[in-house]
């Protein structure tokens, strides 16, 4: 699937829906490790961009598109519109990153 032909829109632009199958996603689950702890612990005493921390979402994210654009393909899709991100923490220290979406079939109009 072409990467360029995922949005957070309902619609494509230059292209015409021809199906829709359905929600598909992608979810992965981090934890921070002690040693991420403590540094990013050491940063925020500072203040500013934890970097540590913007590491660990910016994987987590791109894992989780990654997937929910596998799971898309496997589908027959050849576009994600509507495409979301969402983030739940399951226990103190491990979080869940989800990206979803619609899966749709187009034509270039």
């Amino acid at each position: 699937m072409d990467h360029s032909l995922v949005t957070t829109s309902t619609s494509l632009e230059g292209y015409k829906i021809v199906k829709h199958l359905g929600v598909i996603r992608g979810i992965t689950v981090r934890s921070r490790s002690a040693l991420g702890n403590i540094a990013g612990g050491f940063q925020s005493l500072f203040g500013g961009r934890l970097s540590i921390y913007v590491e660990l979402c910016e994987n987590a994210r791109e894992e989780a598109y990654q997937l929910m654009i596998q799971h898309a393909e496997v589908a027959g899709a050849t576009a994600i519109i509507n495409m979301r991100y969402d983030a739940n923490e399951v226990m103190q220290g491990v979080t869940e990153v989800l990206a979803y979406g619609t899966a749709v079939v187009v034509e270039k109009v």
